[in-house]
């Protein structure tokens, strides 16, 4: 059993950061896919940008790419999302989620365990 915990989401303003932090715990061995999702009212969940604690370069949207980036504390196992420039559209509740294999990784089936999720508020 995998647990994510979120932390980080608020309000900003437009052309403002913030940052969200996800801390896994629970597993012991193993990699994964670590992937932030969200969803906003009346939307589908959407992959915002994941990474594979394994190795490689985190994978970042086409929506955020510029403005959004992700990286990973492998030490602490904790995955984080810097978020610069925001943009009223950028107002979601944000998801961690944990899977074993993700051949896509922006499909949310592929992803076993998810957190509670982080609200962010970007006014204009």
């Amino acid at each position: 059993q995998v647990e994510l915990v979120e932390s980080g989401g608020g309000s900003a303003q437009t052309g403002g950061s913030l940052r969200l932090s996800c801390a896994a715990s629970g597993y012991t061995t193993g990699d994964y896919w670590m992937t932030w999702f969200r969803q906003s009212p009346g939307k589908e969940r959407e992959g915002v940008a994941g990474v594979y604690t394994g190795g490689g370069w985190p994978y970042i949207a086409d929506i955020v790419k510029g403005r959004f980036t992700m990286s990973l504390d492998s030490a602490k196992n904790t995955v984080y999302l810097q978020m610069d420039r925001l943009r009223p559209e950028d107002t979601a509740m944000y998801y961690c989620a944990a899977g074993r294999t993700a051949k896509l990784w922006w499909v949310r089936s592929y992803y076993t365990y998810w957190g509670q999720g982080t609200q962010v508020t970007v006014s204009s």
